[in-house]
This record gives C-alpha cells, sequence and structure tokens, in this order.
C-alpha cells in the first residue's frame, strides 16, 4: 500500500516510512508545501554518509535529490538523498577526485582528478563521454548555469579556461597581471558573467561570450593593503556573491552595484563576516538554497559557522569530531541541510524534526484542548428556508468553484525567476535494480535456433570456406572509447603538485606523483620502510612410528605443538613425551 502510495504522489508532507529493516526514512514529496516558520538553517547532526572509501569532495544536484561524492580512489559515488542509499558508483579516475560539478539537466557529471584530467560522464550510464587533460592540477570547475556545453577550469598556476566540450575548443580568459597567475573564478547565476579574483585581491568581471572586461574593483583590508582571493561564489537566488580572502574576511556582495560601478569602481560589501575571537581561516564558504544564510567551514577544525546575510549575525555554530580537519561544504538546494567531509566520511546536518500529533478544527485551526462546536441554525439543513436572495456570496460561491486536479503547477523552489515551467527531461532519480549473487546465463531457456547450432557447429558458405562465427556481446552493443583531448597552455610549468597530495618536506619529496611510480612492479620504492611478509615455519614432517595408536596420536599432537611453543616449553614436553611412553611400553 505504501508503494503505491509513494508511486502515485498520494502522499504529500513530512512522514515516517517504516521498512522492513526497522529505518526510519524521512522523506517531503512536495517541496512547496516545506514552508519553515522558524529559523531556517540546521541546528544538529543527522547521521553520515559511508562511501567504503576516503571523501575528498561532494556536490548536490540542482533540487537536491542526488548527491555525487569523489573520492580518494578515483571512484564517483552518487548517493540518492531520499532513501540515504548509494544509487551509483563510475570508476571514474585512477587518482584523486578532487572537484565534481553536475551540468543543469542533471544527465552529465563533470569531474577533475589530480592527474590533471577533467573528465565528462553520462549519469544513467556510467560511460566517459570525453577527457581533457592539462599541464597542471586542476583546482576547480564549474559547469555553466544555462549551456551545458561550456564548463569553466581554474588550472593551478593559470589562467583560468573555458572549454567548450561538443567542439573540445578552449579560451584562456583574460587576466589583469600576468606575472600573478594564482586566479580564481565562478560564473554569476546565470553565466552570463564570469568574476575572476587575483592573488593582489582584483576582480575582474568578463562577459562571457565576447570575453570582455566589464568591470573591475580591488579588494582592499582596513588600510590600503590588499588582500589575495582564495574563492568566489554566487548564491542561487538573487544577485549577491561571497568572497573569501585570506585575511579571514567573507564579504557580501550586490552584483548589480559592482556592474553599476564599472572598471576600477570602489563597492562597499554588504557585510564582513568573520570570526573576530579565534580569527579562523575559511577553508569553504557558500550561500544556503534561498540565499539567505552563509555557512563557511573552518580550516582548522571541523567546525560550520552559520550567519544571517541580512544582518550579518551568527546564528549557529556546529561542532563536528575534535582533531579533524574539514574538507569540503554543500548545501542542499532547497532544504536546510548541510553535508560537510572530514576525516573521509560526509556528515549531514539537519533541523530537529519534531512530530505534531495536535487536533484540527474543520477550518484547519490547531486545538490545544477539546472545545464544543457550536453549529447554526441552518447548517445541516437540505434547504436554507432564511435565506432570501438567490445568488451566492462570499464562502458558498467558493464552495461551487471548480478544483483543477489535472493540471499540474511547476514548483516555485526548482524554477529561477526567468522560467515559468520546469525541465521535464530532468534527471531526478537513478533507477535501482536489484543484485542477484548468482545470476543464470539464460532463465528463460535455450534460443529458439540452439539445436540448429548444435547440429552444426560449422556453417559453410557455397564456396568451400568455413563462416567464422561472431561472439555474442554480452552486455550489449561495445562501449564507444572516449576521446582525450590534450589542452596546451603556454608558460604553465608541468610538474606541479595538486594540494591535496601536498606534503611537507623538500622539494624532492613534493614532486613526487600519486599512484604506483612506473617500473616499480609492485614494489614501493618511494617509501623508507618496507614491512617484511610473514611466512609461517614449515611444518615438520611425520615418520611412521611402530608403536601403538596412542604413540601414533601422541606423535601427531606433538608435531602441532612444536610449531607453536618456545625452546624452554619444548624441554618440559619432551620429558612429559618421554614419561608418556615408558608409561605406555
Amino acid at each position: 500500500m505504501v508503494n503505491d502510495l509513494y508511486l502515485n504522489g498520494a502522499l504529500q508532507g513530512p512522514f515516517v516510512i517504516h521498512s522492513p529493516t526497522h529505518r526510519q526514512i524521512h522523506t517531503l514529496f512536495h517541496v512547496s508545501l516545506a514552508e519553515s516558520f522558524g529559523q531556517n538553517y540546521p541546528e544538529e547532526a543527522d547521521g553520515t554518509l559511508d562511501c567504503i572509501s576516503m571523501a575528498l569532495t561532494c556536490t548536490f544536484n540542482r533540487w537536491g535529490t542526488l548527491l555525487a561524492v569523489g573520492c580518494n580512489d578515483g571512484r564517483i559515488v552518487i548517493w540518492d538523498f531520499l532513501t540515504r542509499g548509494i544509487a551509483k558508483i563510475i570508476s571514474a579516475h585512477i587518482h584523486p577526485v578532487c572537484s565534481l560539478c553536475w551540468s543543469r539537466d542533471g544527465h552529465k557529471l563533470v569531474s577533475a582528478s589530480t592527474d590533471n584530467i577533467v573528465s565528462q560522464w553520462d549519469v544513467l550510464t556510467g560511460d566517459c563521454d570525453q577527457r581533457f587533460r592539462f599541464p597542471s592540477p586542476i583546482l576547480k570547475l564549474q559547469c555553466h548555469p544555462r549551456d551545458m556545453d561550456k564548463v569553466l577550469v581554474c588550472p593551478m598556476k593559470s589562467a583560468p579556461v573555458l572549454l567548450t566540450l561538443s567542439d573540445s575548443k578552449h579560451v584562456v580568459l583574460p587576466v589583469d597581471d600576468d606575472s600573478d597567475l594564482n586566479v580564481v573564478a565562478a560564473f554569476d547565476r546565470r553565466g552570463e558573467y564570469i568574476y575572476t579574483g587575483n592573488a593582489k585581491g582584483k576582480i575582474l568581471v568578463l562577459n562571457t561570450d565576447s570575453q570582455e572586461l566589464v568591470a573591475s574593483f580591488r579588494v582592499t583590508t582596513g588600510t590600503s593593503n590588499t588582500t589575495a582571493i582564495k574563492s568566489i561564489e554566487f548564491a542561487r537566488k538573487g544577485s549577491c556573491f561571497l568572497i573569501n580572502t585570506a585575511d579571514r574576511i567573507i564579504r557580501v556582495y550586490d552584483g548589480r552595484e559592482i556592474l553599476t560601478c564599472g572598471r576600477d569602481g570602489e563597492p562597499e560589501p554588504m557585510q564582513k563576516l568573520q570570526d573576530l575571537v579565534n580569527r579562523t581561516p575559511w577553508k569553504r564558504c557558500c550561500f544556503s538554497g534561498d540565499g539567505e544564510y552563509i555557512v563557511a567551514g573552518s580550516a582548522r577544525q571541523h567546525a560550520l559557522y552559520i550567519w544571517e546575510k541580512s544582518i550579518g549575525n551568527l546564528v549557529k555554530i556546529l561542532h563536528g569530531t575534535r582533531g579533524e580537519l574539514l574538507l569540503d561544504v554543500a548545501w542542499h538546494p532547497v532544504r536546510p541541510i548541510i553535508a560537510s567531509i572530514s576525516s573521509g566520511v560526509v556528515s549531514i546536518w539537519a533541523q530537529n524534526q519534531v512530530e505534531n500529533w495536535s487536533a484540527f478544527a474543520p477550518d484547519f485551526k490547531e486545538l490545544d484542548e477539546n472545545v464544543e462546536y457550536e453549529e447554526r441554525e441552518s447548517e445541516f439543513d437540505i434547504e436554507d428556508e432564511d435565506r432570501s436572495e438567490p445568488e451566492q456570496t462570499g464562502a458558498d460561491a467558493a464552495e461551487d468553484e471548480e478544483v483543477d486536479v489535472t493540471t499540474v503547477d511547476p514548483i516555485v523552489a526548482f524554477c529561477s525567476s526567468d522560467e515559468e515551467l520546469e525541465d521535464n527531461k530532468a534527471l531526478l532519480y537513478l533507477p535501482i535494480a536489484p543484485e542477484v549473487e548468482d545470476p543464470e546465463e539464460n532463465p528463460f531457456g535455450p534460443p529458439p535456433d540452439a539445436s540448429v547450432q548444435a547440429g552444426a557447429p560449422e556453417d559453410t558458405l557455397a564456396g568451400g570456406d568455413k563462416k567464422q562465427r561472431q561472439p555474442l556481446s554480452e552486455g550489449g552493443p561495445a562501449k564507444k572509447k572516449a576521446r582525450t583531448t590534450t589542452i596546451e597552455l603556454q608558460g604553465v610549468p608541468s610538474d606541479e603538485l595538486h594540494p591535496l597530495l601536498g606534503v611537507k618536506g623538500d622539494s624532492k619529496s613534493k614532486k613526487k606523483t600519486a599512484g604506483r611510480p612506473k617500473g616499480s612492479k609492485g614494489k614501493d620504492k618511494d617509501f623508507s620502510f618496507r614491512p617484511k611478509p610473514y611466512r609461517a615455519p614449515p611444518t615438520p614432517a611425520l615418520t611412521k612410528h611402530s608403536y601403538n595408536s596412542i604413540l601414533d596420536k601422541s606423535a601427531v599432537v606433538s608435531a602441532l605443538v612444536v610449531q607453536r611453543l618456545r625452546p624452554l616449553s619444548f624441554i618440559l614436553f619432551c620429558h612429559v613425551r618421554t614419561l608418556v611412553r615408558t608409561l605406555v611400553i
């Protein structure tokens, strides 16, 4: 019965499904009913997602139904966030996955690994469409919010690159200073402009289509000193964006004001967010789904700070396990839910769900206690004799209106301000098939031509030549091998190591690549300590004895015990065995 209601969408609103394993699955089908009358931010931990391997980065799709997690073994684990179960695992890369991004319709997923490879994946099939090889490590990538054919890539020590997937072409974006190549970039909410920031605090606003400079300004501290730009993030709603800088301050700007100021403008930030007590540096910052809150993850510990954007006050601090370092943070697009990664585990933060079992009156007014209902004089009469006017006005007229139950209205939370309809081709969920341990090769019996093939194992042609049989493909048509395009960037060092793989030490240790070195043949040549494999001592051979069965059994026992006893214990055992033989003889 629950499955029928689930498929038909008859159950709307929050409820709990009790599965056979007694696991509670909290869900909410209709997003428009998820009105929050209190605070709209998470308050406590709501479990973890174990990806088996170490998780490094995560991102939600546009609707928040799927969560993609990149792991250190190169796999991409896609979680169904409704059931909190693994929906698909893609063996994407050989090296760790450092960045992920969904396409607008959810059918494609773009990933980057620490071996400088950018790949595009089909989420349904798990196949790789194409690959791009860069000369330097990839710090971040982002899909165009509206055009699924464009991807923004931020290589290390290089200007940002705008990729076109259809023709495998790339455009290097202009930078303010050619000598300063520590540049970060991000699309705005609709992808019309690209915002870039360098280590000198200079922000450039470029037109996405023409790459022309539209506006620019410099981020300064209290004095005239500049500070480096670490990241730029835009809100899903509105025109606000935040800038995470090296001076440990998060600045919030209005994009419309930036465009109005033009080149070399001096806009003032709407808010300045920081930890005045501990002077915490920020690892990752992002907006909430509605753009009203900002979350920042500490670079020192597993702690999440949540501010209210309108007034800039700190509303909540979420503390994770002590001693763990934060790697990534992602806010759910439409819910007050945050996913954070530390120590290779994805932690989920949500609100405390309180069940309401109150009673309601016929007019949907909540009742705290039993109230006697006072009916009107003619409320339950078939015909109201006291009514003289034939026209129906007010509530009576509203009761006679026809309710449209066939038209499906678009969910406002899933649509942008300039959109009227939802995307019918969007990929919200992944189909899951049950895993069969010992599947039968042909559960429906032999094929119709099995007898013919058995009687004539070799078909011959008219000329007498034997016709070679083509092997049948078990998995359907052969997968098309993805093409790899090499992106050449001038003046970019090719021996750089990704920050995820960087270790403190001399320069030689920093140039070691991840994975198994070439020519090692299974031997770890880069490590000074190599544990020796354990080899059990050989079992002593047993000879035939001329004693009775009791002596044979004692010989077997002694042979087994010799392998495990120490020399001093062995001397004692020899005396006991001699005594046993003397008694038996």
